[in-house]
């Protein structure tokens, strides 16, 4: 397994660490045969809390110190059974399985060269170059994801109530798809000052793909089932490893 890259020069060793980031997001409740669909690619099913849904992810976050620079992130993601398991049978059974649920990222738009090539080259996570203006300050933080002025995706989350130290979840399977190659590359995460809420988020999307999947998802038109902020959030990013189709 490789243990350090050289993008542009640099040398990247792996885990790769994140010692800084703040983050804002929100889970939606949205038609499974849909999410599954928009993922098919992937070659991974989607995990359903309840029948007939899925969960999918937007968040956007701001890394402010870590091993690959500076820069602003987007994201959407699917919450997606681990490769090989049938789905869970019985209301007991589909929220057991969720704590073994992975997140399969379907979209990473950045907006800078270094971390868009280290992404795609080490862990095959679709990144693609966009303008990002983003807005941490206030207690509504703000997102927009450009591309040649044009507005793909915005969203808006409204902080919540602060969470107790310790809880989230400190380690994920992250997943991706790049050239037809699904990948799973483990990832854990350190959050502090986080803060959640139910509901609280506003969608606002352009005319990217991206977006007009979003809409046939109904998320132009759904309540965020919940939305939370991060205000320190460390992590680390192992090897990628290849899942068998």
């Amino acid at each position: 397994m490789t243990t350090a890259h050289v993008i542009q020069g640099e040398r990247v060793e792996l885990p790769v660490r994140i010692r800084d980031a703040a983050v804002a997001s929100a889970m939606y409740a949205v038609p499974a045969a849909t999410a599954q669909a928009v993922i098919a690619y992937s070659g991974l099913d989607v995990a359903e809390p309840l029948p007939g849904r899925a969960i999918c992810s937007l968040a956007f976050i701001r890394y402010a110190d870590g091993d690959l620079g500076p820069y602003h992130e987007f994201a959407v993601a699917f919450l997606v059974r681990p490769p090989g398991t049938a789905p869970p049978a019985g209301a007991l059974g589909r929220l057991r399985g969720m704590a073994g649920a992975g997140a399969f990222i379907h979209w990473l738009p950045v907006n800078q060269e270094f971390t868009l090539e280290c992404g795609r080259t080490i862990w095959g996570f679709p990144k693609e170059l966009a303008d990002m203006p983003m807005d941490l300050s206030g207690r509504t933080k703000r997102c927009a994801v450009r591309f040649g002025g044009r507005t793909a995706i915005e969203l808006h989350v409204r902080s919540g109530a602060p969470v107790p130290g310790g809880a989230g979840a400190p380690k994920v399977d992250a997943y991706s798809c790049l050239d037809g190659v699904t990948r799973r590359t483990p990832w854990t995460l350190t959050p502090s000052g986080v803060r959640m809420r139910a509901g609280g988020a506003k969608l606002v999307l352009g005319d990217h793909p991206v977006a007009e999947e979003l809409r046939s998802l109904g998320l132009d038109r759904a309540r965020a089932l919940s939305c939370s902020t991060v205000r320190h959030l460390e992590m680390t990013f192992e090897a990628a490893e290849e899942v068998p189709r």
